[in-house]
This record gives C-alpha cells, sequence and structure tokens, in this order.
C-alpha cells in the first residue's frame, strides 16, 4: 500500500498543483426505499481475518492537519453563516494519496498566512454587521464582562473545544489595547475575533499525544473524535449537538458513535462526501479541466459536463443513503440522466433538464461506474481514448494494485501503421517493446474491454478511422474480457474490491495515507462492513468504530536523540 499518487500523475498525465500569529496559543423512477442508516445489528460475529490473528493494531498517526480549502470554506460557514466561499482566493491544495485533506501535504505558506488574516478581517466584519456574533450588549464603561462571554462562546464553536479562563484572559488583549488608542470596545472585540480564527487552533485540527515519543497507542481525546467524524462525514467542523455529545463523554461508546453517525449522514451537509470524497475517489472533479477535441468531438459542452458530474454525483448519492451493496457501484442498474445527457447516451428521454433516476434494464451497457461519461471523458485522451488510463484508474482506484511509473524516456502510444488499425492492435504493437511488457499486461486488458465508450463515453462500434471496435481484453491467465459486461463481473468478483474502497475511504477520513502497517487493519474494517451488509454506511460504521479512528500514537521518528 505504498503511496500511488506519482504513478497516477506520470500514467494518466494529471500533474499536480503545484509564522502563525499566535494571539490566543497554540423526480423520474421513484428509489427504492431508502433508509438513511440501517440499524445495526445488537451483537456483531467476531471477524476473524487470517493472517492477523497474532497482528497488533498500529493506528498510526496524523500530522498536524491544516483545513483545506472545502473545509474552511465549510467551517466558516457553519460558524459564521459565510456562504462567500473565502477559500477560493486561497492557493491550490496539494494532493496526498488521491486526496487533497492529507495532513503531509496540507503546508502553509507566507502567502496562505496573509490569505488567512485577509479573510479572518472580512469574515468577522460581515459577521458583526449581521449580528451574528452579539450574545450580549457592550457596555462602553464595563465591556469586558460582555466581551468575555462573546469570545469564549465563539472561541468553543471555533476551536472545536473547550476554551480555559487563561485563553479568554489572553484573547480580551486587545479590548485593553482599543482602550488605550481611545477606540470603542467593539474594536478590540472584533480585533480578539479575528485573532481566533488566525489562531492554530482554528487553522489546524489539533491533536495531542499524552507522551509524544511514546509507541504506546491511545484513544483521542473526545473532542478530538468529534472534530475527526465532522470533518470526514461534513467536511466541517462539529455541530452544537456533537460538542454537547463530547463535552458528555457520550463519543466513548459504540452505540452513541453509530447513533451521531446516522445523524450526520441525514444531514445535508452529508453532500460533503460526495463532493470531496467521492469527487476525488471517481475523478469527478477532473470533468472540469477535461477538454475533448472540439473539431473530432464538437458534442461535448457545459451542459454535458455538467450532467455528467449530476449523474456520478446522484448514483453515489443514493448509495450513501440506501441499502445498495457498495460493490453494486461497479453494475448498478440505474442512473440519473436529464435530456440532453440521455440523448447523448442513446436513452429514451426522461422529459426534463434536470437529472431523473432512470432504470437501466433495458441499456445494460450504461449500468454502473464504467457506464458514466465523466469517468469515459477523464480517463481518455483529448483526441482518442485512452486504454492505459482507464485501465490504470480500474487498478489503482478499485482494486489497489497500481503498477509501477512507466521507465523514463518511454515513447507514447505510435501512429497506427495504416489507418485501418484498431485500438487494440496499436496497443499490441506498443506492448510488445521489452520495456512496456510488464506492466501493460494487466493495464491494457481493463481499458480494452472500454473501447466500445468513445472519449466522451458515447456508445460506438467503429473506430473513428472506421475501423470496427475490437473490445476484448485478454488477461495474463488467458481468460479474455469481452467488452464492458465483462469488466464489471470481473471486478466485482475480485476479493481485492472490498479492502481496496476501504483504504480509499480510511485514507479519506484519516487524512493520512496508508502503509504495509494498515494492511490487517484495513482487511479488519472491509471484512466487518461486508459482514454488517456491505453497504457503504456500514464501511463508514466499520472504520468510525475501528480504533484506526478512534485511537493515534505519537511520533516516534520525533524522539530526542
Amino acid at each position: 500500500m505504498t503511496s500511488r499518487l506519482h504513478e497516477r500523475r506520470r500514467w494518466l498525465g494529471l500533474a499536480g498543483t503545484g509564522c502563525l500569529l499566535l494571539l490566543a496559543g497554540c423526480k423520474g423512477d421513484s428509489p427504492p426505499s431508502a433508509r438513511v442508516l440501517p440499524e445495526t445489528p445488537q451483537d456483531d460475529p467476531p471477524i476473524h481475518v487470517t493472517g492477523c490473528e497474532n497482528t497488533s493494531i498500529d493506528p498510526g498517526r496524523v500530522t498536524l492537519h491544516r483545513l483545506n480549502r472545502a473545509e474552511y470554506d465549510a467551517t466558516v460557514r457553519d460558524l459564521l453563516g459565510d456562504t462567500t466561499h473565502p477559500a477560493r482566493a486561497f492557493p491550490v491544495d496539494d494532493h496526498g494519496y488521491g486526496f487533497d485533506n492529507n495532513a503531509d501535504v496540507l503546508s502553509l505558506s507566507p502567502l496562505l498566512m496573509e490569505k488567512y488574516a485577509s479573510a479572518a478581517e472580512a469574515l468577522i466584519e460581515s459577521a458583526w454587521t449581521r449580528g451574528t456574533l452579539s450574545t450580549c450588549a457592550l457596555d462602553a464603561a464595563r465591556p469586558e464582562p460582555c466581551a468575555r462571554d462573546i469570545l469564549s462562546r465563539f472561541a468553543r464553536r471555533a476551536w472545536r473545544r473547550p476554551v480555559t479562563p487563561e485563553e479568554v484572559d489572553r484573547l480580551l488583549r486587545p479590548l485593553a489595547l482599543a482602550k488605550q488608542h481611545g477606540d470603542p470596545p467593539e474594536v478590540g472585540v472584533k480585533l480578539a475575533l479575528r485573532s481566533v480564527l488566525v489562531s492554530p487552533h482554528f487553522l489546524f485540527r489539533v491533536e495531542t499525544d499524552p507522551e509524544p515519543g511514546s509507541k504506546t497507542p491511545h484513544k483521542v481525546s473526545a473532542f478530538e473524535l468529534a472534530s475527526r467524524l465532522s470533518y470526514f462525514l461534513w467536511s466541517s467542523m462539529p455541530d452544537e449537538a456533537l460538542l454537547q455529545a463530547a463535552e458528555q463523554n457520550k463519543l466513548r461508546t459504540p452505540k452513541e458513535l453509530e447513533a451521531q453517525v446516522r445523524r450526520m449522514l441525514a444531514d445535508p451537509k452529508a453532500q460533503a462526501l460526495v463532493s470531496n470524497f467521492a469527487g476525488q475517489w471517481l475523478f469527478t472533479r477532473a470533468l472540469d479541466s477535461a477538454e475533448p477535441d472540439p473539431t473530432l468531438y464538437g458534442a461535448f459542452n457545459d451542459t454535458l459536463r455538467r450532467a455528467m458530474r449530476q449523474e456520478t454525483e446522484l448514483v453515489f448519492q443514493e448509495f450513501l443513503t440506501s441499502d445498495h451493496k457498495l460493490k453494486d457501484l461497479v453494475d448498478a442498474p440505474f442512473t440519473f440522466v436529464n435530456d440532453a445527457l440521455a440523448a447523448h447516451y442513446g436513452l429514451p428521454l426522461p422529459g426534463s433538464t434536470t437529472p431523473q433516476r432512470v432504470d437501466l434494464s433495458e441499456h445494460p451497457e450504461r449500468r454502473g461506474i464504467f457506464g458514466h461519461g465523466s469517468l469515459l471523458t477523464v480517463t481518455s485522451n483529448s483526441d482518442r481514448t485512452s486504454p492505459v488510463q482507464r485501465g490504470v484508474w480500474v487498478l489503482e482506484q478499485l482494486l489497489c494494485s497500481a503498477p509501477p511509473p512507466p521507465p523514463p524516456n518511454v515513447e507514447g502510444l505510435p501512429p497506427p501503421v495504416n489507418p485501418s488499425m484498431t485500438m487494440k492492435e496499436r496497443m499490441a504493437l506498443h506492448r510488445s517493446l521489452p520495456q512496456c511488457q510488464g506492466c501493460h499486461r494487466m493495464m491494457d486488458p481493463l481499458g480494452l474491454a472500454l473501447e466500445n465508450y468513445d472519449p466522451i463515453g458515447r456508445w460506438r462500434l467503429k473506430e473513428v478511422s472506421g475501423a470496427p471496435v475490437d473490445a476484448t481484453g485478454d488477461l495474463p491467465d488467458g481468460n479474455v474480457l469481452n467488452g464492458g459486461a465483462d469488466m464489471r463481473r470481473f471486478v466485482k468478483a475480485d476479493p481485492k474490491l472490498p479492502e481496496c474502497m476501504t483504504e480509499h475511504l480510511l485514507t479519506y477520513a484519516l487524512g493520512r495515507g496508508t502503509s504495509e502497517a494498515d494492511e490487517c487493519a484495513v482487511r479488519l474494517i472491509a471484512a466487518t462492513a461486508e459482514a454488517r451488509g456491505g453497504r457503504l454506511s456500514d464501511y463508514i460504521l466499520a472504520i468510525v468504530l475501528s480504533d484506526h479512528f478512534t485511537s493515534r500514537r505519537g511520533d516516534t521518528e520525533a524522539q530526542s536523540p
């Protein structure tokens, strides 16, 4: 389970992008009956994972976790009612292990700190003008009691934990400073409020270790667990109900954690899992930068781009709130299309400009994620399909079997020897090169099985050249994948699928990459989720209830010599 980011960037050509102010211390076919989160059996049977019986689980550690842009915007929305998305002006976050919430790559530059300071000033001014911060009336003669109340309440929510009297005392210092300069009390209070938003306790998700250099795992605090839960499911701060549960120490029981997960997944804020987790795991975010060649694929436009994204997001959303098994994402017998996307796919028009749920019983070629135009477009080149990109996506995102990086100075796919060559024949010619054989033996068959889909996701029987599509993929073991239907069966039957889905979800939940040390934990979580029913909600619960989510250890590399 080594890092797959570098390999993905080289294979897919998706190159990534590129002092703290310590004032306060450090409609259509109806879906099946939805159940927001199935009740969990009272007594789950014990799960045994072969080869891990005597392995002690190391929950690992997470680097001090800076809020990424999506988390910052969601947090100030819930804290201040701000919907201006100030983080859009921040530098773009880098990615690690496929996600932009990986703590190890979320650095803090001087430019970003300047952006934080500017955003804090604008956010506090706006909130003060709207009256969302006033819990009392500031008395010009004796402003401290009211100022203390305002700051105590605000810092508790912003820092996602109780604040100490000493911390509030430090926050009150600008009040005295304002008085010395002859300014009204509100000037000092607003300055103090701004300091809360540039404190590391707001900008970072702070987790502490009683013994920073110890290898011994320990439970994270109730408030740290509340933040882990809220940023996993909502990409935002804990709400009052979650903070109160932490204050009452209720989050220590599995029953309460399950109740909180059910409640939180029923909340509209759980859309963050669709946008931020599925958006990166299923590559719908990459659709924004997809630019098919307009001379060859002029049918592609922003209306289709939007409809494709909505299709994948709505399908994933249904998996989040229903009884579908997560593995059924591979061959789900339904999708969501509007008239434009239905026409693009060759499906009956639903009679709507907004996406409608449609049954795919009569159109099996569109079943599951492999029939989605979003995925098929982002894993293609601008002028042709790319069996390599499509194959690598399957290997990395569904089977966690990333190929090694390509050898240096390797040439791309050569032009066809004659115009009638099929993509499969061209790939075979490329694969004949000794340095290309190893990796392409597994990548190519998976991608070639999807050759009936053109670079913008339309079904086709002929290639641009007029040559008939050959959508057969010859696997290394001698078996042949004959088109997308075989691909769906092959992937769904692979025993690595549940563990791979777990690995991606756990990576996102923790904000850190996994390694070989996490293998038994990943296998145990996957087995637990499948035993509970195999729904997406079961995977989420299995992660939340795991030691990896509720515990951590110190940084053994940080010990003094």
